[in-house]
């Protein structure tokens, strides 16, 4: 069986890897547009050591995931953060990061002092008091944004929940569907729906948090423990991918350019690259490329595809001689309504993981760009590091200048994530129910099971195996 993979970032390298341990015999050939392997996944070779400019870390509470690594071999490069708390910079001040909320919306205003005004507190805590949120058990996704608007008011949105959204999804909270991004929350709005109860988000997130809580306690002592929320690892995401790729025992091609797929005889061809008929074919490409690559094989899945929008990024990585006067932080969510601060998080590498801050000195990423924003990605490359600098200085107090810059790289990820706004999911489904129809044919990515690693590698092992099912 000959099997072309088109992207060799995780899901592809990952697809790759399945095909290999239920089909040693296959023959694969992964082809990758760019000069590297990794997609948006990418370790550069610090003096200081290996530093991840895209993707950071994982949720450790995963645990598929940290099998799958396990798996590899990779169990031993793992890598728990120090343990430092996140904080939020809102209204000119650093807050601590509110506790006991579901993707930081909460269930009462507790927490969430000096965050918000007296108004917004008494809204947030009689929440449960005003009519029920009109939903239906099943039916469409809603936006996040619009739905805590209109429960909890402007604040909560544009300086918690948009805050953290940004750092998973690169978008704001208005743009983001419910069930496409807090699936827990949606599970429980449907819960009550179909018990005839009143859908009320304050209630729906209390439950959520108590069920958490229940569930972490301790049966031997009866206390409270609060599970790894990350994990990475030691030498970055190039072990990941570069084990992978090793593992895959796959020819991979890079600077290989594939402009479309067509079918031939019995099987498949590509377009600008590879040779002879393939027997099947996966495209791991961001969904507009995807769209691109399908349309002369899967032209319905192909038409629904090109309706994705992507989010822009960029991660500056700094490091610094010393970090005396860096906060005792793991990093800084930035709110989004503050005027004068383009940054929307800073990641201080070097507390969050003791493996890093052992080398010395302060390593700090500052990330930039929500979708819609497309401005501050495209700004040259002395302007983001200017700003990255500012921005670090206002929020802290730390002149980066002064501590002595060692190392400066800039990450620009434009598209680099699919926006999963209240259409997506039913984008997706439409999408692999056409391809269902087109034998040969496969997609995944992380427009389709989700952003983060665990769900890129769920998704991509899944169609490994249909591959040579």
């Amino acid at each position: 069986m000959r099997i072309a993979i088109v992207g060799a970032g995780l899901a592809g390298l990952t697809t790759a890897w399945e095909i290999r341990a239920g089909a040693p015999e296959a023959e694969i050939d992964v082809f990758e547009a760019t000069d590297r392997i990794g997609g948006k996944l990418f370790t550069v070779p610090f003096a200081s050591g290996p530093t991840d400019m895209g993707a950071e870390a994982y949720l450790a509470f995963r645990e598929d995931a940290t099998e799958f690594f396990t798996t590899l071999g990779l169990k031993d490069a793992l890598r728990a953060p120090s343990g430092l708390p996140s904080a939020l910079y809102s209204q000119g001040q650093l807050h601590a990061l509110p506790s006991h909320t579901v993707m930081g919306i909460p269930a009462s205003s507790a927490g969430l002092e000096g965050l918000i005004d007296a108004d917004t507190a008494a809204r947030i805590d009689s929440e449960s008091d005003a009519p029920g949120i009109e939903w239906t058990s099943g039916e469409a996704d809603v936006s996040l944004g619009a739905l805590v608007r209109s429960r909890y008011g402007d604040q909560v949105v544009d300086r918690v929940v948009s805050a953290l959204q940004g750092g998973v999804y690169s978008s704001l909270a208005d743009d983001l569907g419910v069930r496409a991004t807090v699936p827990v929350l949606a599970q429980e709005f449907d819960r009550m729906a179909d018990a005839g109860q009143k859908v009320s988000l304050s209630t729906a997130v209390r439950a959520i948090v108590d069920r958490r809580a229940a569930s972490s306690e301790n049966a031997t002592s009866g206390e409270q423990y609060r599970p790894q929320l990350f994990s990475t690892f030691a030498g970055g995401y190039a072990q990941l991918y570069e084990e992978l790729a090793e593992q895959s025992k796959a020819r991979i091609h890079i600077d290989a350019f594939v402009s479309g797929i067509v079918r031939k005889n019995s099987g498949f061809s590509l377009k600008g690259a590879g040779e002879g008929i393939y027997d099947r074919v996966v495209v791991t490409t961001p969904a507009p490329t995807t769209a691109m690559l399908l349309k002369d094989v899967a032209a319905a899945a192909s038409a629904e595809l090109k309706k994705v929008r992507l989010a822009s990024s960029v991660v500056v990585g700094m490091k610094f001689a010393h970090d005396e006067g860096l906060p005792d932080h793991s990093g800084i969510l930035v709110a989004c309504d503050e005027p004068d601060v383009k940054v929307k998080a800073l990641t201080f590498s070097s507390k969050k993981w003791p493996h890093i801050g052992q080398r010395g000195g302060a390593l700090v990423r500052a990330s930039f760009g929500r979708f819609g924003d497309e401005q501050i990605t495209r700004a040259e490359e002395d302007e983001l590091v200017d700003r990255a600098l500012d921005d670090l200085q206002a929020i802290t107090g730390f002149d980066g200048r002064a501590a002595g810059l060692d190392e400066i790289f800039v990450q620009r990820w434009f598209g680099g994530l699919p926006v999963y706004s209240p259409e997506h999911l039913v984008t997706v489904s439409r999408v692999m129910a056409e391809l269902d129809k087109v034998d040969g044919v496969f997609a995944t990515g992380s427009w389709a099971g989700g952003v983060g690693v665990p769900a890129v590698i769920a998704h991509a092992r899944a169609v490994g195996r249909a591959v040579i099912a």
